[in-house]
């Protein structure tokens, strides 16, 4: 088993998917979340290193974070911004910010080849394949809901400095 992060259909088979196995996975979603989580200025920024900390297989399952691209909550009004931030995010990752809080030392040979396809995929997406219902449906919160998906006042671990998810620190789920 592994998880796939492809490019919505209608880019046909113009760019490869992303295949992981499920341990680099964890390594590829944490190391972006380390590196969002040092860039992030604003709340759209934040916002996107949550949504991606949020696919931590300890928590929701090995094998069970695979997305597309157009899942992602993109907005069509800050798009740009957005992917200028996930391209510096992934920049950051490949430049290994923040690795040093990791407590295992990862194939970066592996982690960087993934980091570089998926540059390539942001790079190729665009505005016109945002899905605004992905945005939508991903940050509603309800009036009785105790855990947000975003967590409220975008808190940080203590122990790692990485913003936290509805399902707490993924660094710390991982121990």
């Amino acid at each position: 088993m592994g998880n796939r992060i492809s490019m919505p259909e209608h880019f046909g088979e113009s760019i490869e998917s992303l295949k992981m196995s499920n341990s680099l996975t964890s390594f590829f979603i944490e190391v972006l979340a380390l590196s969002g989580s040092m860039f992030a200025e604003n709340n759209r920024e934040k916002e996107m290193v949550i949504w991606l900390a949020q696919q931590d297989q300890s928590v929701v399952g090995i094998g069970t974070v695979g997305f597309d691209i157009d899942d992602m909550p993109w907005t069509i009004e800050s798009f740009e911004r957005e992917r200028n931030f996930i391209l510096r995010t992934i920049s950051g990752a490949m430049e290994r910010h923040g690795w040093e809080r990791l407590n295992y030392k990862p194939r970066e040979d592996w982690i960087i080849e993934c980091l570089l396809k998926f540059q390539r995929m942001i790079f190729a997406f665009d505005k016109d394949s945002i899905k605004m219902e992905s945005y939508l449906e991903w940050s509603k919160i309800e009036e009785d809901d105790n855990n947000p998906t975003i967590p409220i006042g975008y808190p940080k671990c203590g122990i790692h400095d990485i913003y936290l998810s509805c399902h707490g620190c993924i660094l710390c789920n991982n121990t």
